[in-house]
């Protein structure tokens, strides 16, 4: 003090403090808060001019106060590095941290996700007793949360002996962050059992969370709490939007007694979402007219309406307002405008923009790539890859989505090889896309190996990863696995319930899918559209035609989701197999919507499976009517003729449908056996070891027919001798990898196999054959669903 006041004459002759320092010279009422005052005024310039060292001038002495004061004005304006500095520098003057030292230190350490520094803190916040402060408690739950650790935030939260509003909101917040919705609502009706009052930002909290995990009903009841608030409007806004209910969110909008940005632009959003671009565009001239400014977000949900729609001059109108406002250099609206000429068909548009230098730009980029992938041309998104001159995880992520959507999971898996060969570290979703391409092609182990690196770079919190991993460990034939990571998670949403029921669809465990849908309606979780498409499948893969008619009843009148052609084609599919042939009819001529060609395929496979060639007809018309290069439709109805002993009328399918030149997709299927995925088509002559497997398959073959196997030929439509029909037979796709995979690996192994179209009826009685013969237990992924062999029996109860 004596050092600073010895400095005062020099600090007056400064014009510029002379007069502020004479207004206030009176206004302290101690030592110390005069003291500040200099501080502030005389020693203290903007952080944006001098950083944090000028505290540390040899003649400033600070008290508790002035230290804590800089921390406050250094996390107020986000500078959280400074903060730790000084408090570093704090710490080594010997000052003792207190109370409000505490509190913005926390908020530094969280803002950084600084966990390490933020648990020293804690250890000195339990050593100084200030841990009972509830302002320094809500701190640390807070610190926690935002730091991915809920519970150390748990174990903090339950030892406050009082907790606020502040308190309760921060531990919402964290677990709605990290994809814990159903328990968000928990501490929700756990907060107001205790009697603390929710303010906005608590709210704010809770229609995300019930956003998260589709809890509408949960949604409405928070609404009716709510008091009308602007900002918490939008986000009820936009909860409901999330939920899907487009209705009650206008009717939350309409009531509004005044709409910002953010409320326009979560209605706008919502309607993309859930497939009404045309109402997204006629609120956004709306919101024009009502003189509300769009920003980037709005411009971005906008160009997705206008793409989906491929509304063209309605986007090049938007590209106009959106130069006249300078949201046009944003490079997440640059993707969305390249994306939305692309989907428009502009292609000379969507240039014009790369060509103005945005090519270069990460998220531009992998808009483009992702563009060109949506368009099937990898070779175009390679070469965009390729030329840019860094390439960040976004753009290795939407080559390898690219590579996953054109059914090529081997290169994806290459891909992402080279990718953690170049340095580059994967975020959530391009984990997400790698067990998508170990889905694709039934690689079980590389999931597994992938499964661990998620672990390793702790990403397994992240809700949609959770979720991948469970679909990936299904469709690789693991419905164990699958359920062991559904089982540790720490919360379901709708999204990994989903992945669960469509598993057990998959797989032809109806029984299961029943039993665990009722367990997430026990668990509070709605289900949607998405769930209701799981179930019927279920329902049709295992024959439980009651159920299934239970289950859209459910879902059209208690949950009020609309049928969509999904729904329907899985319901005739249900009442077809099962026989119900007319009545599946009369459900396509009743729907509200335009049937398509799958519909209409779906009932002729029932027809071919029951063998009426009436119906089969009339729905091999409706087909080629839609598709008139519909191979699928030929083969069917060709295989239907062939079934019934009419040879004549099959083989003149077929040549129509050369005529037509409608070409087949050839069969192929895939192994993987000795962490390499290989792939097999019909009298394939490749493979490396093709003469080791025709002697395996000739070995396989006397030994299958001395237990009973007689060949079935009736689906081999070639007008050849029945001996090369049986030879042709032998060299099948699928058995092919089989042999190849019982020659390369250990007696006893499971096999793992995947095919690109349905097994055919000779293949499946052959593989149960060969299950029980070489006793061991063959997993088969066709193009509908899973088949388990083992003893010569096959899950499915021939039910396919």
């Amino acid at each position: 003090m004596l050092m600073l006041m010895m400095k005062l004459p020099e600090l007056l002759k400064m014009e510029r403090h002379k007069s502020k320092f004479v207004s206030q010279l009176y206004t302290f009422s101690s030592p110390a808060f005069f003291l500040s005052f200099l501080l502030s005024s005389f020693c203290n310039p903007p952080a944006s001019s001098f950083g944090y060292s000028k505290v540390s001038s040899p003649f400033l002495i600070m008290d508790s106060f002035s230290w804590n004061r800089r921390l406050a004005k250094y996390v107020k304006t986000g500078e959280y590095e400074k903060t730790m500095e000084l408090f570093k520098q704090m710490q080594k003057r010997g000052m003792r941290p207190d109370r409000f030292t505490f509190v913005p230190v926390l908020n530094a350490c969280a803002g950084l996700r600084a966990l390490e520094e933020g648990r020293r803190a804690h250890q000195l916040i339990m050593q100084t007793g200030c841990e009972a402060d509830v302002f320094v408690g809500s701190s640390l739950v807070d610190m926690y949360a935002k730091c991915g650790h809920m519970e150390d935030a748990l174990r903090v939260f339950n030892k406050m002996p009082s907790r606020d509003v502040v308190t309760w909101s921060a531990l919402i917040l964290g677990h709605v962050k990290y994809g814990q919705g159903q328990k968000a609502l928990e501490l929700f009706r756990q907060m107001q059992q205790e009697g603390v009052q929710p303010d906005p930002v608590t709210f704010v909290a809770v229609l995300n969370a019930c956003a998260s995990v589709s809890a509408l009903e949960e949604g409405r009841r928070a609404h009716e709490q709510i008091i009308r608030n602007a900002f918490v409007g939008s986000s009820l806004v936009d909860m409901y939007a999330k939920c899907g209910s487009m209705e009650d969110a206008w009717r939350v909008f309409c009531k509004m007694p005044s709409q910002d940005v953010v409320t326009w632009t979560a209605m706008i959003l919502g309607y993309v979402r859930w497939g009404q671009g045309e109402k997204a565009l006629e609120l956004y001239k709306r919101m024009q007219q009502e003189g509300v400014q769009p920003n980037a977000v709005t411009f971005m949900g906008v160009l997705n309406a206008c793409a989906s729609l491929m509304a063209l001059e309605e986007g090049r109108s938007v590209h106009q307002q959106m130069i006249q406002c300078g949201c046009h250099v944003d490079t997440f609206v640059g993707s969305s405008l390249v994306d939305m000429y692309a989907k428009c068909g502009s292609m000379e548009d969507a240039w014009i923009i790369i060509q103005n230098g945005c090519e270069s730009d990460a998220f531009v980029g992998s808009s483009l790539i992702a563009m060109y992938a949506k368009c099937g041309s990898m070779e175009e998104a390679s070469r965009v890859f390729n030329k840019l001159p860094s390439r960040a995880v976004v753009c290795w992520t939407a080559m390898i989505f690219g590579h996953v959507k054109y059914g090529e999971g081997h290169k994806a898996l290459e891909l992402f090889q080279k990718m953690q060969q170049e340095g580059v570290q994967p975020d959530p979703v391009t984990y997400v896309g790698v067990l998508n391409a170990c889905a694709n092609v039934v690689a079980l182990e590389e999931g597994r190996r992938a499964h661990e690196r998620i672990i390793q770079s702790r990403c397994e919190s992240d809700v949609f990863v959770r979720s991948s991993l469970v679909d990936m460990y299904a469709k690789c034939g693991s419905m164990e696995d699958a359920c062991r990571v559904f089982n540790t998670m720490p919360s379901h949403d709708v999204v990994s319930w989903n992945a669960l029921l469509g598993g057990f669809a998959m797989h032809g465990q109806g029984k299961e899918a029943l039993v665990h849908f009722e367990r997430m309606c026990e668990e509070g979780v709605h289900p949607n559209d998405i769930t209701f498409v799981c179930l019927l499948s279920a329902c049709s893969h295992s024959g439980f035609v009651d159920e299934g008619l239970r289950f859209y009843a459910l879902m059209t009148t208690v949950y009020r989701i609309p049928a969509k052609l999904e729904h329907y084609t899985c319901m005739v599919d249900l009442l077809g197999r099962a026989g119900h042939l007319q009545e599946a009819e009369n459900m396509i001529q009743g729907m509200p919507c335009k049937p398509n060609a799958a519909i209409w395929m779906a009932l002729l496979g029932a027809c071919r499976i029951h063998g009426n060639v009436e119906m089969g007809e009339r729905m091999a018309k409706r087909v080629l009517e839609l598709e008139p290069k519909n191979a699928a439709g030929f083969v069917l109805l060709s295989n239907l003729y062939a079934a019934t002993g009419n040879l004549e009328l099959s083989e003149n399918v077929e040549r129509q449908r050369k005529e037509r030149d409608a070409k087949k997709q050839p069969g192929r299927t895939w192994i993987e056996v000795n962490d390499a995925v290989h792939t097999f088509v019909v009298d394939d002559q490749i493979h490396p070891e093709m003469i080791k497997i025709r002697a395996e398959l000739k070995r396989l073959s006397v030994l299958m027919h001395n237990a009973g196997y007689v060949p079935n030929t009736k689906s081999v439509l070639h007008d050849v001798e029945e001996e090369e029909k049986v030879i042709h037979l032998c060299h099948d796709s699928e058995k092919l990898a089989i042999a190849f995979g019982l020659i390369s690996t250990d007696p006893g192994t499971p096999l793992r196999i995947v095919k690109n179209l349905r097994v055919c009826e000779d293949c499946h009685t052959s593989t149960k054959f060969i299950s029980k013969i070489v006793r061991r237990k063959i997993i088969v992924r066709d193009a509908n669903r899973f088949h388990h062999f083992e003893n010569g029996v096959c899950s499915c109860r021939d039910y396919w």
